[in-house]
């Protein structure tokens, strides 16, 4: 498979949690994390759920990662976010040192690359705009809902 095709597949992954994520009422950002071919843990916002800010996508797939390789560093791994990490997430991203972040849209507003563009780990490689208008077009939905719910 080629890069461009394994990136595509793992992002689709991330939009599913994405859109679990919108089900449940959650902001809809998903994520996946792959290594050497393969999932290793998937996660999406559960910020209202838990009633927990920290409560990110990222958050609790780095948890969910390190858990299945069975230490805290996250080397020759691949995150794959529906939205670009904010800098909360970028700075446990870094201290994972996690290989590669793949994301979908930019976040102008909350994105690590606006607030702190250098938060992450010297040697990550990031890619972004993978599938960013199915991720975008869900974002404007879900806060397209909830205006007119008020």
């Amino acid at each position: 498979m080629t890069a461009i095709l394994e990136d595509e597949y793992f992002m689709k992954q991330a939009l599913s949690e994405a859109k679990t994520a919108f089900d449940k009422g959650e902001i809809p950002i998903g994520a996946v994390i792959a290594c050497e071919g393969r999932i290793i843990a998937r996660a999406h916002n559960l910020t209202e759920t838990l009633n927990d800010v920290t409560a990110h996508a990222e958050m609790q797939v780095i948890t969910a990662a390190a858990s299945a390789l069975g230490g805290k560093y996250l080397i020759d791994c691949t995150i794959y976010v529906t939205v670009e990490p904010c800098p909360m997430c970028a700075g446990a991203l870094a201290w994972a040192q996690i290989d590669r972040i793949v994301y979908g849209a930019g976040d102008e507003k909350r994105g690590y690359t606006k607030v702190t563009p250098g938060a992450l780990h010297p040697k990550t490689k990031v890619k972004s705009g993978v599938l960013a208008e199915e991720a975008t077009q869900l974002m404007k939905r879900f806060f397209k809902e909830l205006r007119t719910e008020y």
